[in-house]
């Protein structure tokens, strides 16, 4: 790369440093505030410098987790997370993770160690085409080959994790590269790429007289219009037209709660949602950031003309074929699309209210299920009635997911947290601490089934070590029973399912953290209201209960089974 944008002070001489201490002088540059890894011998040089100076290192307890945190820091700043692992198998460990980051559309940059260049190509310790590994499951991965190029690779690491579509990167750093000096400097950062906001009139005033002459036109929100800026648009664009609007999970909180009356639902994981039904029913969608990896085109199959808008062209799909394109800057689209709309405004038809009618019914009786155990509906609801619009929620992923997502209404962006790219178990806890990172006045709250629970429950440490004030809730059943529903729908039994469980309250206080239970609905409004009181990581356990759960891959009104 050209150097002459950077020429150096005259009469100063620049003194060498090692490539470890240039890298964390990239990352300070970077704003990085919190790197989260497991150290090893390859990381040493790293760990030294980091000793005295650069982001804090957090401590976790593996490296799968490391990335999960990195991926929620991303998430909720916009800024990509940095998670760190050693050479051989802290790098493989690091990969379920970073695949995750990737497949969500959050932006992380994952840093390796590497054996000496020497060794290459020799069958020595913990020896592994890093770059190669991490190739398939990034935006971009490369092993550093100078000293001197470590400026260039993190700033472009930092650029391409952020640009659209986001994701992660991955650097690895032979040892010998990072005890090697260079007397050079970080690059100052690039500007944020300026998006194109010049939105051919032509083509809106053709898009807006197609939406003219829709009688059941319906938005479809995605990943992409879950930033600030596009939700505000997005809701203004909501309140002048009328029109339906369902979303993906990632989608979640970008209707607003003055437009709750427009919201039919979320789609993304069970059929037969009352957001399905209205996009089947629609004559023209309009997708707002929708990324095809959020909810298979399959799973919606519509006969509508379809209107992609987005910063990037849709994936070519043959079941998503958009009848028209705006590519650029969602907000300014959407504001010079209202201007070529000319008294247009919508309104729920009949099958879309009483679609919309089975979801309210839904949440409006959560809460009075009473029995011996909870049920689904009634522990959302109790979480809801517990928290602020501006509180986070975190969910991993299982049958408590998808309760989550349906019964849930949050009415901010990037406060009801999914993840469904990848759809990786054990996100929660690590997601929670990042949360906490990230956002230190705010409530945090996660949820994990039994099953994904003891997947990072390790990380329970790292959050006891650090004092953070976090509430996860275990939702506990014996089972993998988001798996055992569709056996059923599929076979009409399980198989392989069923494991056993610590005493989780127990669990909990063996890492020194508090640990209550909710053995029955009335329980569960004062355990939380006692969790908000303590300092300190609070694993709630809750005893669900699932009978009626197959209704979740079945026709919406779950509560008429009941």
């Amino acid at each position: 790369m050209c150097q002459a944008r950077f020429p150096m002070p005259k009469n100063k001489k620049i003194i060498a440093k090692s490539g470890a201490a240039l890298l964390v002088d990239c990352l300070e540059a970077h704003d990085v505030k919190y790197i989260f890894g497991v150290p090893g011998a390859s990381l040493m040089p790293i760990l030294d410098v980091l000793h005295d100076r650069g982001p804090e290192f957090v401590v976790c307890r593996h490296e799968q987790n490391a990335a999960f945190m990195a991926q929620a820091w991303g998430r909720l700043t916009g800024k990509p997370g940095v998670c760190i692992a050693t050479v051989g198998p802290g790098a493989t460990n690091l990969v379920t993770g970073v695949a995750t980051a990737t497949a969500d559309r959050d932006p992380v940059v994952a840093l390796t160690g590497q054996t000496p260049r020497a060794h290459r190509f020799q069958n020595r310790h913990q020896n592994i085409d890093a770059a190669a590994l991490f190739a398939p499951i990034t935006k971009w991965s490369v092993e550093l080959e100078d000293t001197a190029a470590i400026p260039e690779a993190v700033a472009q690491a930092f650029r391409t994790a952020a640009s659209p579509r986001a994701g992660a990167t991955h650097l690895a750093f032979p040892t010998d590269i990072l005890t090697g000096t260079h007397a050079g400097k970080p690059l100052v950062r690039l500007p944020d790429t300026k998006e194109n906001e010049e939105v051919y009139d032509e083509k809106l005033a053709e898009i807006a007289k197609c939406l003219e002459h829709s009688k059941r036109p319906v938005v479809f929100l995605g990943v992409g219009s879950a930033d600030h800026r596009s939700t505000t648009a997005v809701r203004v664009f909501l309140k002048k037209t009328g029109i339906p609007a369902v979303g993906t999970f990632e989608a979640a909180g970008v209707v607003g709660r003055e437009l709750v009356g427009q919201f039919l639902g979320r789609v993304g994981l069970a059929v037969e949602e009352p957001g399905d039904v209205a996009l089947r029913e629609a004559d023209v969608v309009l997708t707002i950031g929708y990324d095809v990896v959020e909810y298979a085109p399959t799973m919606w199959p519509t006969k509508a003309k379809i209107i992609h808008i987005d910063r990037l062209p849709a994936d070519v799909d043959s079941n998503y074929t958009p009848a028209a394109e705006l590519i650029g800057d969602i907000a300014a689209i959407l504001k010079r699309l209202q201007f070529h709309l000319k008294n247009s405004h919508w309104s729920l038809t009949k099958s879309e209210r009483a679609s919309q009618q089975i979801l309210l019914k839904e949440q409006a009786r959560g809460l009075a299920h009473d029995g011996q155990k909870t049920h689904p509906a009634r522990l959302v609801a109790e979480i809801r009635r517990a928290l602020k619009d501006t509180d986070i929620v975190i969910s991993d992923v299982g049958s408590h997911q998808v309760w989550l997502a349906r019964e849930y209404f949050t009415f901010e962006p990037k406060t009801l947290l999914f993840s469904m790219g990848f759809q990786t178990m054990g996100v929660a806890l690590p997601w929670a601490i990042a949360a906490r990172l990230a956002e230190p006045t705010r409530r945090i709250v996660s949820c994990s089934g039994d099953g994904s629970f003891l997947m990072s429950a390790m990380e329970l440490e790292t959050a006891v070590r650090r004092k953070l004030n976090l509430v996860h809730i275990v939702w506990r059943d014996g089972g993998y029973n988001l798996v055992e529903i569709q056996q059923m729908v599929s076979h009409g039994r399980i198989s392989g399912t069923k494991f056993g469980n610590p005493d989780i309250v127990k669990y909990a206080e063996a890492f020194g953290a508090t640990g209550l239970r909710a053995e029955k609905p009335t329980d569960i409004a004062p355990t939380l209201a006692q969790a908000f009181k303590i300092k300190g990581p609070v694993i709630i356990d809750v005893p669900v209960d699932y009978s009626h759960n197959v209704g979740l891959l079945g026709k919406g009104g779950l509560f008429d089974e009941i």
